[in-house]
């Protein structure tokens, strides 16, 4: 019978110093025999509890008199902090503090396994082992060599600082040695910031040759940090990378920036992209973002984001139930081709009021809305030269101020129909400078009224499937006189399901949809019951007459608009396809886009085309059709391969491709990839890049472990 001797332990397991009420230990055993006044042996099962820590064994010998701890095993010795001790046998002090385990092993965060044939405990800090053996890898009977392994002539871990330190430390891969190092200092698994060398990684391209990154990272304190990667390749490219951040109590930021020098542009080149974000007072928030660039094809270059324009920003808004408040200025940075940055509208500021209202007079619910808005080019010309061509004043500046009020009251008629009135007046106030053409103050008023009925037949199976089919209608009238005043904020009109039914579809507010018209739709959605669903609509817009305000790739333009066709299916297995579609009587395509997300057991696939007809009014002299194809498959537990492309049939041929394997088991993580980019731009060459990284885990890696191998018998 197990027996509990919680006064005895407490006084055999402490030190002889007077203890505290926290300080009293518990001992439990099959077996309890006192020799003396001082010799207290336990056999069977034996287990103390003292101050978080744990200690398991087959018998414990403790001498009161010397205060000593003699242990038989197995044992296993938790300290509560993350470390569990395995060892043979032991001789500890009586706080378990200090001692010596033979055969033993530590274990850190059930992770990374430090062994050596014998361990010391100093304090209540350090744990020392001789010649040793750290790795994270699983080890078979059959085959006790792990896939990686550290020796060293000694290691020591420190448990306050969480740090690990080897002496002579030679790195081992399937029993090889393949880098010797005389001092090495690493975070333990427990530790999710600390100074070090963060993981390096290869990259090879064929502007840069082979290169190496070794990011050093610098934990400045609780809430900051930043982290410097020197970037070094066999064709004379030198690069240093920065990442800082920092976290407040009110907010963040973060700064990443790169200096470098090549021999693809003469001069240093870089490039700098910070974004924060604060709360202030009264539910305020502010937001700030700075990006600018040396030159035009440096991030392409670099292997950066893809971006052809820059923007850097100041925000602050405050979003209620009914009110949004905002006011920005933003500095916009052309990277484009036969784009100047300064005969774009680079420097813009505006600030927003909008309020929603429900009830009054009318019933319903209302928006008000106040704007005023600045748009400058930091050219000086009043007309328009070849550098652009864009048929815009190269210098043209715009000040607006805005009002807008909108209204709309839903009814339920007889027989189910759901009916809308609505209605949204619009005006505004320009001074346009520096433009010949256009220079001076307009003074614009528009408006629209419209009405809408919905009659929603529901169908409900015995089966559980159920099925909606909705017939709509709406009558829109708006004045037909055309606006005086340059287009520039809706010169890009899209026509798809989200506003078939909307008074305006200009995405701005320099144009507003003008004269009569009906909008005809019909939307039909099934729910079956074994999980998968159909929705689609299909719509279209008649006018009294053609005011010539759209373009033909809008789809909007004529007496008739275009089919617009939209429609998804979700199946229980994890497949989507969605589909959005423009085309005339003639079932002449306008625009066309297809996209299939799936994950199917092994199985991940992203495809996506779209096609949109050349408009030379939105500056695409040619078609446009591309394919975009992303995939992976799990090949085992372990690996995962993965390929991704983009096929331009304009101009037949890939625009890019790669392909790309992940192994990740329990100790070890890598990510070997090989891509190519061919580039439209006629200041960036074709390239091709091969990237490694391997990643060590159990070093306080960020990389999540992976399954265990399995032994084989």
């Amino acid at each position: 019978m197990r027996l509990r001797a919680a006064l005895f332990a407490l006084a055999v397991t402490m030190p002889a110093a007077p203890a505290l009420a926290q300080d009293q230990a518990t001992l439990v055993a099959d077996d309890l025999r006192i020799q003396g006044n001082n010799v207290l042996n336990a056999d069977g099962n034996v287990e103390i509890f003292y101050q978080g820590q744990r200690l398991r064994a087959s018998s414990v010998q403790y001498d009161r008199a010397k205060d000593s701890l003699l242990i038989s095993g197995p044992i296993t010795l938790d300290d509560g902090q993350g470390a569990i001790l395995l060892a043979d046998q032991a001789e500890l002090s009586g706080d378990m503090t200090n001692g010596i385990l033979r055969s033993a092993r530590v274990v850190l965060n059930n992770q990374l396994q430090l062994a050596a044939s014998e361990v010391n405990r100093i304090g209540d800090r350090y744990t020392r082992l001789g010649r040793s053996v750290a790795s994270s890898c699983q080890i078979c009977a059959t085959n006790p060599t792990p896939l990686w392994e550290i020796r060293a002539k000694e290691i020591i871990h420190d448990q306050q600082e969480r740090q690990i330190y080897f002496e002579n430390a030679q790195l081992r891969v399937y029993g090889v040695p393949i880098a010797y190092i005389p001092r090495l200092r690493m975070p333990d698994p427990t530790v999710t910031r600390s100074s070090g060398v963060l993981q390096p990684s290869v990259r090879t391209t064929s502007d840069f040759g082979t290169g190496i990154k070794i990011p050093y990272f610098f934990a400045l304190g609780e809430s900051r940090d930043l982290t410097i990667t020197p970037y070094y390749t066999t064709k004379n490219t030198r690069s240093v990378d920065i990442k800082y951040r920092q976290a407040f109590n009110s907010g963040w930021i973060e700064f990443n920036g790169a200096s470098s020098t090549d021999e693809l542009v003469d001069g240093q080149r870089g490039y700098i992209l910070a974004t924060g974000e604060f709360k202030l007072p009264d539910d305020y928030v502010l937001k700030l973002r700075v990006d600018t660039v040396s030159d035009d094809t440096y991030m392409d270059d670099y292997g950066l984001e893809e971006r052809d324009r820059l923007e850097s920003s100041a925000e602050a808004t405050r979003t209620r139930r009914n009110e949004y408040i905002s006011g920005r200025i933003i500095n916009f940075q052309s990277l484009r081709d036969g784009e100047p940055t300064s005969t774009i509208p680079s420097q813009v500021a505006d600030a927003t009021l909008h309020r929603r209202f429900t009830g009054g007079p009318l019933g319903g619910e209302a928006g008000l809305e106040f704007q005023v808005h600045s748009a400058t080019r930091t050219s000086h010309l009043d007309y328009d030269t070849d550098d652009d061509d864009d048929d815009i004043a190269d210098g043209r500046d715009t000040q607006r101020a805005s009002v807008r009020l909108d209204w709309r009251r839903n009814y339920v008629l007889p027989a189910g129909i759901l009916g809308t009135t609505m209605g949204e007046l619009a005006g505004d106030i320009y001074n346009i400078d520096e433009d010949a053409e256009y220079e001076g103050t307009y003074g614009e008023l528009n408006g629209s009224v419209g009405v809408e009925f919905r009659w929603p037949w529901v169908r409900n199976d015995s089966n559980g499937t159920s099925q909606i089919l909705s017939p709509i209608a709406q009558l829109v009238w708006s004045p037909s006189d055309s606006n005086d005043v340059p287009n520039e904020d809706s010169t890009l009109v899209e026509f798809d399901e989200t506003n078939l039914f909307s008074l305006n579809r200009y995405s701005g507010y320099d144009a507003y949809e003008r004269g009569a018209r009906m909008n005809l739709g019909l939307q039909y959605t099934r729910v079956a019951a074994s999980g998968w669903s159909f929705g689609t609509i299909v719509g279209r817009t008649f006018r009294d007459s053609d005011l010539d305000q759209f373009t033909a790739a809008s789809g909007l333009d004529g007496k008739t608009s275009d089919w617009m066709t939209q429609f998804q299916i979700i199946m229980g297995e994890g497949l989507v396809l969605t589909n959005r579609t423009l085309f005339d009587d003639t079932f002449d395509v306008t625009k066309s886009e297809m996209r299939m997300d799936s994950e199917i057991d092994l199985f991940t696939l992203s495809a996506s085309y779209v096609y949109i007809m050349a408009d030379a009014t939105e500056d695409r002299d040619d078609d446009l059709s591309e394919m975009n194809f992303s995939g992976s498959y799990k090949i085992n537990d372990a690996w995962k391969a993965n390929a991704s492309t983009r096929y331009d049939f304009v101009l037949d041929r890939a625009a890019s491709a790669s392909v790309g394997a992940e192994f990740s088991n329990e100790c070890l993580s890598v990510d070997l990839y090989l891509s190519r980019h061919y580039s439209s731009s006629s200041s960036v060459d074709p390239t091709t890049e091969f990237g490694l990284s391997v990643d060590l885990l159990g070093f306080g890696s960020k990389s999540k472990p992976g399954p265990t191998g399995t032994c084989r018998s």
